[in-house]
């Protein structure tokens, strides 16, 4: 499934009798191709409903400030579930999902200070899509499944692991960290991420891409 066809799906989840807004979710381990994916499609959707149809707002906004993490002891552990907010996420999305005619202000992710930003995204009440992304959309657990009833669908988006370990290390050293250290973090912590999100691959509405794809920018296929 491409780009177009993943995008056709995506419009064909917004209600068309005028009721709320839809949200999709955008799932997968650190570095899979998640905020590519949401990028381009409410690019593609843009385009082709019109400026503000559909807006990215990612889970990364409720990541625990360091000032937070480093009171909980939970510093060498950012990325993992307990170093976000999800009940503060599930709300979020509530506030999305009603469609109250307001515009809804929501947190951003600023990645050169790896630290939450409030009120970074604005929804506007003519916006019917929302795309939202995170590793951890489909987890069990009470909280992430709270956020997890909001969304209309579920993607999991899959990639080689080479390639997506690679990735993210050049992530790491261009936003600060030395090689050997980017290379540490990342089997040590994004690893460990990277497997408990594998484990929810199954409870995914569809897989986008396979184990030796290309992200969605560049037209791969998705699975079913």
């Amino acid at each position: 499934m491409k780009l177009r066809e993943l995008s056709r799906r995506a419009a064909a989840l917004v209600p068309a009798d005028g009721r709320p807004r839809a949200i999709l979710g955008i799932c997968g381990p650190p570095g899979a191709g998640k905020t590519t994916l949401a990028e381009d499609l409410v690019r593609r959707l843009t385009e082709s409903h019109g400026e503000r149809w559909a807006v990215h707002v990612p889970m990364d906004g409720f990541h625990l400030a360091d000032v937070q993490l480093s009171r909980l002891g939970l510093a060498d552990s950012k990325g993992a579930p307990a170093s976000f907010d999800p009940d503060g996420y599930a709300a979020l999305l509530g506030r999305l999902a009603s469609g109250s005619g307001a515009v809804v202000y929501a947190p951003g992710f600023e990645r050169d200070l790896e630290q939450p930003l409030a009120a970074a995204i604005a929804v506007p009440p003519e916006t019917r899509l929302v795309v939202t992304e995170g590793n951890y959309l489909l987890l069990e657990d009470r909280q992430w499944a709270a956020a997890r009833s909001w969304m209309r669908e579920v993607w999991y988006v899959d990639v080689d692991p080479g390639l997506r370990r690679e990735r993210l290390i050049a992530r790491h050293v261009q936003f600060g960290k030395t090689p050997e250290n980017a290379r540490e973090w990342v089997l040590r912590s994004d690893e460990a991420n990277a497997r408990l999100v594998e484990a929810t691959r199954h409870r995914a509405d569809v897989v986008v891409g396979g184990p030796c794809s290309t992200p969605p920018a560049s037209e791969g296929s998705a699975q079913q």
